[in-house]
């Protein structure tokens, strides 16, 4: 069972619940057929973040400790926006790092960083499988949830 399927699994409100659950399912379905991405997630100070781990997990990634062997970069912040994150980003990354290089450096905003309840972690996940899998999944958060950074 995935981390999500477990939240989801506590929503009483069952016509939501079902709502949600064929959200995650739609997603696992189609990552089941695709490479697991390596993703790092760090923070403003570059720091590993793994408070999306299991997020992450469920929309197809594998958390990384080493940059230098994910393919895709997640910064996120707590009390940080994207347009404060975007200021700092410059200094941050590495032009050695492989995201950076394939241009697959993401930014996700405070409040879906903040993620507390069953849609709010739904949304997440959406984006993040969006961020892992461009083109195979379009959920129309991009600019307002999270944000792609080109070097």
């Amino acid at each position: 069972m995935s981390f999500l399927n477990a939240v989801i699994n506590k929503v009483e409100n069952e016509v939501l619940s079902e709502e949600l659950q064929e959200r995650v399912d739609l997603i696992q379905h189609k990552i089941k057929f695709m490479e697991p991405v390596t993703v790092a997630c760090l923070d403003t100070e570059n720091h590993l973040n793994r408070e999306f781990e299991g997020i992450i997990n469920d929309a197809g990634g594998i958390l990384q400790e080493d940059v230098n062997q994910a393919r895709v970069l997640i910064y996120a912040e707590k009390d940080a926006s994207m347009l404060e994150m975007m200021g700092l980003l410059p200094s941050l990354l590495s032009k050695e790092w492989p995201a950076v290089e394939y241009n697959r450096v993401y930014i996700l905003d405070d409040q879906a960083v903040a993620a507390k309840n069953p849609q709010e972690m739904v949304s997440l996940l959406e984006d993040i499988a969006e961020m892992l899998y461009p083109g195979y999944f379009v959920f129309g958060n991009e600019g307002k949830n999270w944000s792609s950074f080109g070097v």
